[in-house]
């Protein structure tokens, strides 16, 4: 078979990025290359499965922008999916009282970032949101969730293939050459 571009690894990151390259191009006859029998096999399926919200990234940076950007797309692709999730939250605590300046900077840096629904809470709220929690002070993050990614990597396997691209398993690349490119007179220009 011929394909006009191979994407190996169908982990996570080469699964996004084929299915987006064939959504905005679809007359690419494409591939992903997969040395293990199933997509998602190593890190895609094995990690925290932690949604991040945002908060921890330099304000106005790409990371900050991206990362509260992906959440909301994440939240949005597993509910038109039914891939299940759980936004369950975050609480990052401050047990002693040299903490808690460094806590409300990371409030801060998170207003900064757009992360939705932060606040800071007390002890007592602590307690009501985790029985087993003791703290001074806490920043609440509700945006924060869990998902398995191993089934959103199958998902984008899916909708790679019903857009026309080919997922080849058991397909270790062991060697690359670097082809010519076309001449401006061929078929494809």
């Amino acid at each position: 078979s011929s394909f006009d571009v191979a994407v190996v690894g169908a982990g996570i990151v080469g699964l996004a990025a084929a299915r987006e390259l064939l959504q905005r191009h679809p007359s690419l006859a494409m591939a992903v290359l997969e040395k293990e029998q199933e997509p998602a096999h190593h890190q895609s399926g094995h990690n925290s499965g932690v949604i991040h919200s945002g908060i921890y990234y330099t304000p106005g940076s790409l990371k900050a922008k991206l990362c509260v950007q992906g959440a909301a797309l994440c939240y949005k692709y597993c509910d038109q999916k039914g891939i299940p999730y759980k936004q369950c939250g975050k609480l990052i605590v401050a047990v002693e009282q040299d903490e808690i300046p460094r806590l409300k900077a990371l409030y801060e840096r998170g207003l900064q970032n757009n992360v939705p629904g932060l606040k800071l809470i007390g002890a007592k709220e602590i307690q009501e949101k985790e029985p087993f929690c003791r703290g001074l002070m806490a920043l609440d993050s509700p945006y924060t969730g869990i998902v398995d990614y191993k089934q959103v990597a199958q998902s984008y396997a899916r909708d790679f293939q019903e857009a026309g691209g080919t997922i080849l398993t058991d397909f270790e690349v062991t060697d690359m050459e670097m082809a010519k490119e076309s001449s401006a007179e061929s078929e494809d220009g």
